[in-house]
């Protein structure tokens, strides 16, 4: 006589007979699959440019002025944010909308994924991006000095719509906040 190890997690209820059309329309979930797979090999072409921005700035560290290298290293900052923002994105949206990664107890295990759901991935992608919107800016504004000069990469027209657009995906991530948190309160409400 043989025995099934025990999950921690418990026996798993059986799985529901669907129709036709439901399984057709739930298993197309699965045509997200490819979209993520391909969001790991942009994680692959980031961590290329990481090396590249590493190796120059390693190469070049004695012939770079510190606003240089404060750029160089702001540069490889947003490199991570970005990359960071991929795996977010990887490994929250499938957990979320394709399948369970089924990682509890894994040592591994990010934590915030344990409470993921569309909501808070939204709101922690907002944040990503205000924070990748903050590293752009503040590589602009270290380059202000140049305004006006044949060396700006940039007009104060541009610094002007750089700051207004950091505004707004800070005001979009405050205004997602909010709607959760009048969702969860109302959700909150009902069941009690």
């Amino acid at each position: 006589m043989s025995v099934e190890p025990e999950t921690t997690t418990g026996p798993r209820p059986p799985s529901p007979q669907l129709g036709l059309l439901p399984m057709i329309i739930f298993g197309s979930r699965w045509l997200q699959l490819p979209l993520y797979l391909g969001l790991i090999v942009a994680q692959c072409v980031y961590i290329a440019l990481f090396v590249k921005e590493l190796w120059h700035l390693s190469w070049h560290a004695l012939d770079l002025t510190e606003q240089q290298i404060m750029m160089s290293v702001l540069a490889l900052i947003d490199v991570v944010m970005i990359s960071n923002l991929l795996v977010m994105v990887i490994v929250g949206g499938y957990e979320t909308f394709v399948s369970r990664l089924d990682l509890q107890g894994h040592p591994d295990e990010p934590e915030w994924l344990g409470h993921v759901n569309a909501s808070v991935l939204k709101i922690k992608l907002a944040m990503a991006i205000i924070g990748i919107s903050s590293i752009a800016l503040l590589r602009t504004f270290i380059e202000a000095g140049n305004l006006g000069s044949n060396r700006a990469g940039f007009t104060e027209t541009g610094v002007m719509w750089q700051v207004l657009i950091h505004i707004t995906f800070i005001v979009s991530a405050l205004g997602i906040a909010y709607v959760d948190k009048l969702s969860e309160s109302g959700m909150r409400k009902r069941a009690e």
